[in-house]
């Protein structure tokens, strides 16, 4: 990819200041100065390019969904595209300053600018339907390409400056560059997840790594290199620096408001609540002057207080039809599960496991959202436990549950796999008493029947009985899954449940009392009917090596 120089013959070195004949500048400093302003912009390039990387994968993970899926599309066309622009610099190499200086202004411009334009897409365009559903994946992939050429421009360049100032041989002049990068992407690579994205959010932190980005690479070439370029040159290289600093400060300044207005077109214009905690995004909406609450985490609608009750209904109560004094549920800090689970007589103890504190501070606090949970956490038989569910699971104690509620988000995110594994439902199963039994969300059945037979498949492989089952959702609004539909598809919105146990397959009936508000015999009759019929034989098991989501 890299076209160095051949050695300088033999000679003394070009005096400091002069020019020093061919393949020289006259610079301000001296050469082993010079050697190091540029291998410092080299560890200054090299970090931002990789805050890009990482900022359009995070991102992307986040509106899109399938994180694997995201990076894999982002790493592979950005290295494609590196090769792309490393191939085109080569005949930019007479320009080299000049050059150098124009790709980092492009390459501040579009990798600043990135993280706004692709939230921007998604939030007004996001629910068009047609062509532009796929706009979120275009312009990923437009910017992945983008920001891999000019990234992929830099080096050649770099190699060329570096050789004017002193010529030494390839392999030498190589070597001082890609120590300067690879040291440069560790600090950036470090600095993404440490400080950038806690401290100052995905759009924000973008914004400042294109504005060191553009200060590092005008700097470099219009204070070191300046006798490089023409008077027209160093104006035009000046002007655009200003204008790109302009332009990134500016939308430094109106971030907030950005922000904002397009959470407005992703939830509604009721947001009561936003928050990025250290798991996901927390928003809440609605709850208010007769609006329906809605909580989404991570963009995806995980509570509609329009249907949530036929939801927790159905996931809870034919579970609850037998031994239940003690409650584990995985998940669910939000309390609605817990609401329905407290309603039945006879329970002494419900432990919830959840991940995010966010989830449960909101489930006590805000006043629409305790209401609907019905205060739960204020029970005394309720304890919470913030943790991840698999890690809990391991060091849980055995047969100590009647009842395990696994109400985990969808499958068929990619986050989520490891708690639809054999190896989670196996440690579920060893919580579980003789004669318990345990109700997994499986996801939409219609939508991705695949994805529920594969649930059931896993359970079974980890030793438990099934007797699958569905739930039909009233509010079309309702998705849990990564594809975050809004109710465009024409796709039936249901809840698919898999009720098992370490012994005979439990059955499918529900308690004489409480009385469900929502659900009846007969529909849960129909549920389990209309489930076998889309029965899908021969799935292999879903573990943490090989998830089948």
């Amino acid at each position: 990819m890299i076209d160095p120089h051949a050695p300088a013959p033999p000679g003394p070195p070009p005096p400091w200041g002069t020019s020093g004949g061919p393949g020289t500048v006259r610079l301000p400093v001296r050469p082993g100065t010079a050697r190091f302003l540029v291998l410092a912009c080299v560890f200054v390039c090299a970090a931002c390019g990789l805050v890009y990387e990482l900022e359009l994968v995070a991102l992307a993970s986040y509106l899109i969904g399938d994180s694997v899926t995201q990076a894999s599309i982002v790493l592979s066309v950005m290295v494609f595209a590196m090769g792309i622009g490393s191939l085109a610099a080569k005949r930019l190499r007479r320009l080299g300053a000049a050059a150098f200086g124009a790709v980092e202004v492009a390459l501040a411009l579009v990798g600043g600018c990135s993280a706004m334009a692709l939230y921007a897409v998604f939030a007004w365009t996001g629910d068009w339907g047609g062509l532009w559903s796929h706009g979120p994946r275009l312009v990923l992939v437009a910017f992945s390409l983008g920001t891999g050429l000019l990234i992929g421009a830099e080096v050649p360049l770099l190699m060329e400056l570096i050789q004017r100032i002193r010529r030494q041989d390839a392999g030498g002049a190589v070597a001082d560059l890609f120590a300067a990068d690879y040291v440069g992407a560790l600090v950036g690579g470090l600095a993404f997840p440490f400080l950038l994205l806690p401290f100052l959010g995905q759009l924000t932190g973008a914004l400042l790594t294109g504005t060191v980005n553009v200060i590092a690479g005008g700097a470099l070439v219009l204070g070191l290199f300046h006798g490089d370029l023409t008077r027209r040159a160093r104006w035009l290289l000046l002007t655009a620096n200003l204008t790109v600093l302009g332009l990134l400060a500016s939308a430094a300044v109106l971030v907030d408001d950005f922000e904002r207005a397009a959470r407005q077109a992703v939830y509604g214009s009721d947001v009561r609540f936003a928050v990025k905690s250290e798991v996901q995004e927390v928003v809440l909406t609605g709850g208010t002057h007769g609006e329906p609450l809605a909580l989404f985490l991570d963009g995806r609608l995980r509570v509609s207080g329009q249907d949530e009750a036929r939801y927790h209904e159905a996931l809870v109560h034919p579970v609850m039809n037998g031994p239940h004094d003690r409650v584990l549920i995985l998940g669910g800090g939000d309390g609605l599960a817990a609401r329905e689970v407290l309603r039945h007589p006879g329970v002494r103890r419900v432990d919830i496991v959840e991940i995010d504190p966010e989830v449960v501070r909101l489930a006590r606090q805000d006043p629409a959202l305790a209401a609907l949970n019905g205060h739960v956490h204020g029970d005394p038989r309720v304890r919470v436990t913030v943790a991840d569910a698999f890690t809990w699971l391991r060091t849980a104690p055995t047969e100590a549950y009647d009842v395990v509620i696994s109400d985990l988000p969808d499958p068929a995110i990619t986050d989520s796999t490891k708690l639809y594994s054999q190896e989670f439902y196996g440690l579920a199963r060893r919580t579980l008493a003789a004669d318990g039994r345990m109700v997994v969300h499986a996801g939409p059945l219609a939508g991705r029947p695949r994805g529920f037979w594969t649930v059931d498949t896993t359970l079974r492989a980890a030793g438990l009985r099934t007797s699958p089952y569905r739930a039909g959702g009233g509010t079309t609004g309702f998705a849990a899954g990564p594809d975050r539909t809004t109710g465009t598809s024409g796709t039936p919105h249901d809840w698919g449940f898999v009720l098992a146990s370490p012994g005979a397959a439990p059955s499918l009936s529900l308690a004489a009392r409480p009385a469900p508000r929502t659900l009846t015999e007969q529909d849960l009759a129909a549920g389990a009917r209309a489930v076998e019929r889309t029965r899908i034989g021969g799935l292999a098991v879903s573990t943490l090596v090989h998830p089948r989501y």
